[in-house]
């Protein structure tokens, strides 16, 4: 929570300093209610071992700010942070691990989007448009319990990674006329052979419009991504999971 608390502190000064020069700045932190489901899977001479997701609840916060500017040729920023995180019951024979029956394992993954986009329509007829590229860096950490690792038993197996993921992003929005009401979704999506990954989000927003300069509002929608990822190489995991719930929060407007 410090972090994000420091992530949108670093977007408030932001958008303080751009005020002059950029068109519009928007802010949001919120909680996302995921529920995770899927599994991860590795395979060796035909023998297969499993990561079940128990399919618990949890909650994380995210944060978000976007800066629109009145340069046509240079796009504009987006810049997202959410984390996901998934516990598991695992069994079998892994590349790095043996894991008993019911073992214990916990992914936890931090996302950090970075999104420049052109503002294809800008509320035009009540209807805003944007399109870009979402360079979506992973942060992943896998822990299991109590397994064996290099012949020795009960002990605590920890593994991490940093990827980053070019997906395509498409944005659009509906100001309801004669309201402080807008119906917006988004998407992040990339596919290759069976690979396949999305991060999709629809949602409703109310301004409070009292304020002159300063603008906030709240936000409650539902969000859900996949990561499936088959592997075909020797050594290494496949991937399908999904995490999907309701998420609200709050919003400035400058």
């Amino acid at each position: 929570m410090k972090k994000i608390l420091t992530t949108l502190s670093c977007a408030a000064i932001l958008a303080t300093v751009a005020s002059a020069d950029f068109a519009r700045v928007e802010m949001g932190v919120g909680a996302w209610a995921q529920k995770p489901s899927g599994k991860l899977s590795y395979t060796n001479s035909g023998v297969t071992a499993n990561d079940e997701s128990r399919e618990s609840q949890e909650t994380q916060a995210y944060v978000w700010a976007l800066i629109k500017h009145p340069v046509p040729v240079i796009p504009n920023l987006r810049l997202e942070y959410t984390s996901v995180k998934n516990t598991g019951l695992a069994s079998g024979t892994f590349k790095e691990f043996t894991a008993p029956a019911n073992t214990h394992t916990t992914l936890t993954m931090k996302q950090y989007d970075v999104i420049p986009y052109y503002n294809i329509l800008d509320n035009t007829a009540w209807i805003t448009l944007d399109l870009g590229l979402d360079f979506k860096i992973t942060d992943a950490k896998y822990e299991a319990d109590g397994v064996t690792v290099s012949g020795v038993p009960n002990t605590n197996y920890s593994d991490s990674a940093m990827v980053v993921v070019p997906l395509v992003y498409v944005r659009a929005r509906v100001e309801v006329p004669g309201t402080n009401l807008g119906v917006e979704g988004d998407v992040k999506y990339v596919s290759y052979n069976a690979n396949v990954i999305y991060d999709a989000r629809a949602k409703v927003d109310y301004t409070l419009d009292f304020i002159p300069v300063i603008q906030p509002a709240i936000e409650i929608g539902y969000r859900v991504q996949k990561i499936k990822i088959e592997d075909d190489s020797a050594g290494n995991i496949d991937a399908d999971l999904d995490f999907a719930g309701v998420y609200a929060g709050i919003m400035l407007r400058f």
